[in-house]
């Protein structure tokens, strides 16, 4: 009789596991939860692009990764994961109706080929709000896995929402996540977030990849010298203490605002992420 108690549901459970972060007897084995892709899909690697607050340029940095693994020869995709903030189709100036088949929906591309598919793509407008709650938020990018035709990829970036909610649960649960990338930017507090990052990956055993800090300087245009508007950057201390690869430092470049206003990111004459973009490849590699 003990036995058959400890493993009853808590309280409250929905027996929907994907939606869970209970460490319950009765939950089964976290591997046994990753969704099978879309039969007209072939994803090979997934990369999660996450922080623990938000207005840290996680979309930004999914975008530019986005770029250089496309430029790198590689068939890419964005899952844009953002379903209350969406704004990858804005960034790549992808529009038009999502076309589909009786497999699935197929994304729209970008102009150089970067597979996309957003809740935005969806909605009769693309500054209508999404006003759902969690579960069905979580079910949407669940159903962009399963229920979308991506085709070959090599590699997919999950542009994440902030914090450690519904959503990532559901990604890290759902999805054959190979490694995720923090973003951070340089404030003091930036501890505090790269810490319920790694410890949700922790909990979830998905590897980290690395760091990267976006808004991590500006340079004179004069002079040329770095400026630190948002202070000194506390990255490279965060990333010994947990032991983690920084794998670049972005600036605060008008550029690329610009670009991206004008949804024509992948135009960017930079190469900020070159590195961190071949040191996701090689840790994939592994």
């Amino acid at each position: 009789m003990a036995d058959n108690e400890n493993m009853t549901a808590p309280e409250g459970c929905t027996h929907d596991c994907s939606t869970c972060g209970a460490n319950c007897p009765s939950k089964k084995d976290p591997a046994s939860l990753i969704e099978a892709q879309n039969q007209l899909s072939n994803v090979k690697k997934v990369i999660a692009v996450v922080s623990g607050k938000g207005g840290v340029g996680k979309s930004l940095v999914s975008s530019m990764l986005a770029v250089m693994s496309a430029r790198r020869g590689n068939a890419t995709a964005i899952l844009d994961a953002d379903i209350t903030g969406p704004s990858i189709p804005k960034i790549f100036g992808v529009k038009g109706e999502v076309s589909g088949c009786e497999y699935g929906m197929f994304p729209l591309q970008s102009k150089t080929g970067i597979r996309v598919m957003s809740i935005n793509l969806l909605l009769d407008s693309e500054t209508s709000p999404v006003v759902w709650r969690g579960p069905v938020i979580a079910g949407t990018v669940k159903q962009f896995w399963t229920d979308v035709c991506w085709g070959d990829v090599d590699y997919m970036y999950v542009d994440m929402p902030p914090g450690t909610g519904d959503v990532p649960l559901t990604v890290f649960q759902s999805l054959p996540v190979a490694g995720i990338v923090i973003v951070a930017s340089p404030q003091e507090l930036v501890s505090m977030i790269v810490a319920k990052a790694v410890e949700m990956a922790e909990m979830m055993n998905i590897p980290i990849i690395g760091l990267i800090e976006n808004m991590s300087y500006m340079e004179c245009p004069d002079c040329k010298k770095k400026l630190y508007p948002f202070g000194e950057s506390h990255i490279d201390a965060v990333a010994e203490k947990y032991g983690l690869p920084v794998l670049a430092k972005i600036p605060i470049d008008h550029r690329l605002a610009a670009l991206c206003d004008k949804g024509a990111l992948e135009l960017m004459e930079n190469y900020y992420l070159e590195k961190a973009s071949e040191a996701i490849e090689n840790f994939c590699e592994k």
